[in-house]
């Protein structure tokens, strides 16, 4: 079969080379040559031999055929030429085709060792992600128990936090507030959630406030620690002492976010230390004081024996006598080394002014003085120059310690000639204006050194003798300190080698007598609006008001007063003057300014009343002192509402009870006359009611003063004690009422060298009082 394919692809591939014309001539000639052969072959086998019609015939038969044989085979060969072509285009296509074929079958190798890498690479991430769905589970589980954990941490730490009693808060760059733990908000009174985006400006007091913002802007500005100590103040006013510590606090990234502070409560650590310097100071006042008050009762001692040895005495008595005498010079002498050793600073000393015969006490000043110059073998006189006062109010002891030194260094530094004393007196408005000059001819002062003598420990050195240099230079400087506290002053002149003279002036009140007991006018009853702010003194004032039949309204601020008063409805008004927000005279000048028509406006002031014309002036008709009384109150209502100015004297007050044992107790302790009006008007049972309300309320107002005390807060110290006597008076506690009343006086002298001793006798005696007004009560029951 596959020659035929070849001869006939020979064939065709001839005839498309020579073209039909050349393919037919040769095909012809062929033809006739393959006739002939023929021919001849057949003829030669048939007949033995060829004659030459048969050659031509063969010729002619080849000739005859040729046409046909060439259309057929031309039409054979466009047919198979025709089919070639398609055939080779069909090859064609069919490369093409398989070239895609090949395309599409290596892109598909291709897609499947990609798909079949896929398949692997996405079995490898199913597992992956299924690893990773395990690691996340495990993950998610370990940071759902770490949170747990954490949160229990938190928790934890939290709890400490707020269980810590030091302060622990943090603040912001801004200044702001971002949390706080529990003592932190009992501090300032505000929760955590009200406390954040706060300043300190917002939280604290002006002056408080103020340290602690200089101080977060040194953290923030040295961006460093910082340790300091400072006073802060709780809602109810009481202050303690903070150790403080701020540290400044970074994020990752370095940014400064704020601070983080700590306080501690050294209030203790403070009143220990507070305690050990009150301790040394009260030691070496004690043993100045004590020594110094002994002097005086020695020196005594020392001058009647050196008379009694003058006089005939048995050898027995003599040798007693000059064992006294030794022993007196002895004893002076080592209270001299004693405050030589011990010299003191500052001088802790209190008046108790008492009414005083002050002609007896000349008197005998006169007598000791004249006992102890006739001693040394020297004169001395007393001169009155004007008529003394009968009884003047002055602590004699004080006075005469005074005097007593004044003279005793007179005589001291004389060595002839004499001592004179003249006393002069200047009464005016209920007030004795006493002078009283001790000259010497003694050896007298230098000039230079007269403006040092009242210093303590100065001693002034003088000439061969230096007699200036004995003693310890304490006397004067003490004597000094005494006569200002009685409200005058001790001066002196002086010429070196020719006496000195010291002149004492004092200012102080005549003794008055008891005026008798007035009882009230019966009225109608008056509805009285009181502004008040001390429970107690609102129980009292309530109890005493309404017992004389009138009805009461209370505000207890200023601002409640505002809103509360009506003047059309009251027909007088009791104004406290100290208020928590404002003053009395701040509402009297808000009702005068506000309503045109105004009921009497009458002011209570736990102070002493000097002068009514200051009330009046400030917006007020009158004013009465704390704690009310029956009269002062009578008085004060028939004189602005019934316009009366007498107060008829009470015809059935109680007979006065028999003295006793305890009378000069309950006279010194209790305001008798108060107590008295008081309950024959409501009976004791309000003022035991009053009296249990008192203690429950001093434990407080006494915590809050001795945290006043120890930071040493005047302001806090005041108003304390302003609360204590006025709730002290209105139960007719005067003895603590007395000690208040200096506590909560600030201009008086020395004033922070007195008032620790006030307040400890307030914190230690005023519930031994309490006891005493109890048993004056029942003894009126």
């Amino acid at each position: 079969m596959k020659p035929m394919k070849n001869l006939a692809q020979y064939y065709v591939d001839l005839l498309v080379k020579l073209g039909i014309l050349r393919f037919s001539i040769l095909l012809a000639l062929a033809l006739v040559a393959l006739a002939v052969v023929v021919q001849v072959g057949i003829t030669l086998a048939l007949n033995g031999y060829v004659d030459d019609i048969d050659i031509v015939r063969s010729v002619f038969f080849g000739l005859l055929i040729t046409p046909w044989a060439v259309y057929f085979l031309s039409v054979v060969v466009d047919q198979l030429e025709e089919s070639r072509q398609r055939l080779s285009k069909l090859v064609s296509k069919l490369k093409d085709m398989r070239s895609r074929d090949q395309e599409l079958n290596q892109k598909l190798q291709m897609n499947i060792v990609k798909l079949n890498q896929e398949i692997e690479e996405r079995i490898k991430a199913e597992e992956a992600r299924e690893m990773a769905m395990a690691d996340l589970e495990n993950e998610v589980f370990q940071r759902e128990k770490t949170q747990m954990e954490l949160a229990e941490r938190t928790a934890l730490l939290r709890s400490f936090i707020d269980a810590s009693p030091d302060l622990i808060y943090y603040r912001n760059a801004k200044g702001e507030f971002s949390g706080c733990n529990r003592a932190m908000e009992e501090l300032t009174g505000k929760r955590e959630s009200d406390l954040v985006g706060l300043t300190p400006w917002d939280v604290y007091r002006k002056e408080i406030a103020q340290s602690i913002v200089e101080t977060d802007q040194e953290v923030f500005q040295n961006n460093r620690s910082l340790t300091y100590e400072q006073w802060l103040e709780y809602p109810d006013g009481r202050k303690n002492y903070f150790e403080l510590r701020k540290v400044p606090f970074y994020s990752k990234e370095g940014r400064h976010l704020g601070l983080v502070g700590f306080g501690r409560d050294i209030t203790e650590r403070k009143r220990h230390e507070e305690s050990l310097e009150k301790a040394s100071r009260d030691k070496t006042t004690f043993i100045s004081t004590i020594s110094h008050e002994l002097r005086t009762p020695l020196n005594g001692i020392v001058g009647l024996s050196r008379m009694l040895l003058d006089t005939p005495l048995d050898p027995d008595q003599r040798k007693h006598m000059q064992t006294i005498n030794v022993s007196a010079v002895t004893l002076g002498n080592i209270f001299n080394d004693i405050i030589d050793m011990d010299k003191f600073d500052r001088r802790k000393l209190e008046l108790f002014p008492a009414p005083l015969s002050f002609e007896e006490f000349v008197v005998e000043l006169e007598s000791l003085s004249a006992l102890m110059a006739e001693q040394k073998g020297l004169r001395f006189d007393l001169e009155r120059l004007t008529d003394l006062p009968a009884l003047v109010e002055v602590d004699a002891t004080r006075l005469r310690q005074v005097l007593w030194n004044l003279i005793s260094n007179a005589m001291k530094f004389t060595k002839e000639g004499g001592v004179v004393m003249t006393v002069s007196a200047d009464i005016e408005d209920g007030q004795a204006y006493i002078v009283m000059d001790i000259e010497d001819t003694g050896i007298g002062i230098p000039e230079a050194e007269l403006d040092k003598i009242f210093a303590m420990y100065y001693q002034v050195k003088s000439g061969k003798d230096n007699l200036h240099a004995v003693g310890t230079g304490i006397g004067l400087a003490v004597s000094r300190q005494l006569i200002n506290l009685m409200g005058g002053d001790i001066t002196v002149s002086s010429e070196e080698g020719f006496g000195s003279t010291f002149t004492v002036s004092i200012c102080v009140p005549l003794a008055q007598e008891s005026e008798p007991q007035q009882g009230p006018l019966e009225h109608k009853s008056l509805n009285i609006f009181m502004v008040e702010d001390i429970e107690l003194n609102i129980t009292v004032a309530r109890s005493l008001l309404e017992s004389l039949g009138h009805t009461v309204s209370v505000a207890m601020t200023g601002e409640e007063a505002k809103q509360k008063f009506d003047p059309a409805a009251f027909d007088l008004a009791f104004l406290d003057i100290q208020l928590p927000d404002m003053t009395g005279f701040d509402v009297a000048q808000y009702y005068r300014a506000t309503y045109p028509q105004l009921p009497p406006l009458v002011a209570l002031t736990a102070n002493v009343l000097k002068d009514k014309a200051e009330y009046q002036r400030k917006g007020m008709d009158e004013a009465i002192s704390k704690p009310l009384s029956v009269k002062a109150v009578q008085e004060v209502i028939n004189k602005l509402v019934y316009q009366h100015t007498e107060v008829p004297q009470e015809t059935n007050m109680p007979a006065e009870a028999p003295q006793d044992g305890h009378d000069e107790l309950y006279n010194r302790l209790l305001d008798l006359s108060m107590l008295e009006s008081y309950v024959e008007i409501v009976g004791p049972q309000p003022v035991l009611d009053s009296i249990e309300m008192f203690e429950q309320m001093m434990p407080d107002y006494i915590e809050i003063l001795d945290s006043n005390m120890v930071a040493k807060d005047q302001d806090g110290i005041v108003s304390e004690a302003h609360k204590i006597k006025g709730a002290a008076g209105s139960i007719g506690l005067k003895h603590i009422q007395s000690v208040a009343q200096k506590a909560q006086s600030p201009d008086a002298p020395a004033w922070w060298e007195n008032i620790e001793d006030w307040v400890d006798e307030i914190k230690n005696e005023y519930l031994n009082d309490i006891e005493v007004l109890k048993q004056w009560l029942a003894q009126r029951r």
